[in-house]
């Protein structure tokens, strides 16, 4: 499928609070260096590369895009680039952040930020973006122990107008129940694609249900998370790629588009022509048939 005048409206919209969204959006992970993220021996990217991407994204129509004060390398930070290729900022646009982890200066991972420390991560991040809120900021989560301290903490930032919307990721219906009987929740961000976590399915529904926007991460990637995609590929996905003239990662990004209205996809990239065939994707509509076969695809991840 071409690329060449497609925009992420034709992905069509979700509303995160009072937000109104293009359901494509772009994730910044992979904007700070070449290679594996948060690997020790990655490159620094090309900054005026990184720029021209985020750019050409908002040009494209994306108007959320997902970031983080730990996503950094040597040299780059994307909340740094973010600032410096669009502040002053579009008034629609959307950045979503996630607080909870932390790395020192070298790169390496800190403990998870305790409910006190939650507040320094948030202040951070608004430094870094030059802004003075924050769109929506996830709770990022590790394990399955209870949240509702650190959550309650951003509930509080929130009600002091920090923070605008509430989210969490990497998390479970339990975590979902909890935070949403402290505050409202706008977004449930974890990782899901086509034969990565089918086990999720329901929770998919479930967030549908109580219009909370799901927001996979890795649907490209898969197994393969910070690395990227692998060389290889499922026949499947191939077939439904040759039958509509798109790429593998396509097929796979619009699948996860047509799981549900509310579920929104934030594809991330360093390369030009990588993003304009992402934000194309949200134009792909696959058939009953293309439907069928990759669903059957997905649930095999169960075995």
């Amino acid at each position: 499928m071409t690329s060449q005048t497609m925009t992420a409206a034709a992905a069509g919209t979700w509303t995160l609070g009072d937000l109104e969204i293009n359901r494509i959006g772009f994730g910044a992970m992979r904007l700070t260096q070449s290679g594996e993220a948060f690997a020790d021996d990655a490159v620094p990217s090309d900054r005026g590369r990184a720029i021209r991407v985020l750019r050409r994204a908002v040009e494209l129509g994306v108007d959320h895009i997902d970031t983080a004060a730990f996503y950094f390398s040597p040299l780059r930070s994307a909340n740094e680039l973010i600032s410096r290729a669009l502040a002053p900022y579009p008034e629609d646009l959307v950045i979503t952040t996630k607080v909870g982890p932390g790395r020192d200066p070298s790169g390496a991972w800190l403990p998870h930020a305790t409910a006190r420390q939650l507040r320094g991560q948030v202040e951070e991040n608004l430094r870094q973006l030059g802004r003075d809120h924050l769109d929506v900021v996830n709770l990022r989560v590790v394990g399955s122990d209870s949240i509702a301290e650190r959550f309650g903490a951003l509930a509080e930032l929130r009600e002091a107008g920090l923070i605008r919307h509430l989210g969490i990721s990497n998390v479970t219906p339990e975590h979902l129940e909890e935070a949403r009987a402290i505050a409202p929740v706008v977004c449930v961000q974890n990782m899901y694609g086509i034969g990565v976590r089918p086990e999720h399915d329901a929770f998919l529904r479930t967030c549908g249900e109580l219009a909370v926007a799901f927001v996979p991460f890795y649907s490209i990637a898969g197994d393969g998370r910070q690395a990227g995609a692998s060389g290889a590929e499922h026949e499947e996905v191939l077939a439904v790629a040759r039958a509509h003239g798109a790429s593998p990662a396509q097929v796979r990004l619009a699948w996860t588009l047509q799981q549900g209205p509310h579920v929104l996809a934030i594809p991330g990239t360093g390369d030009p022509d990588h993003l304009e065939a992402n934000v194309a994707a949200g134009a792909l509509r696959l058939t009953a048939d293309d439907l069928a076969a990759l669903d059957s695809l997905h649930r095999r991840g169960r075995e």
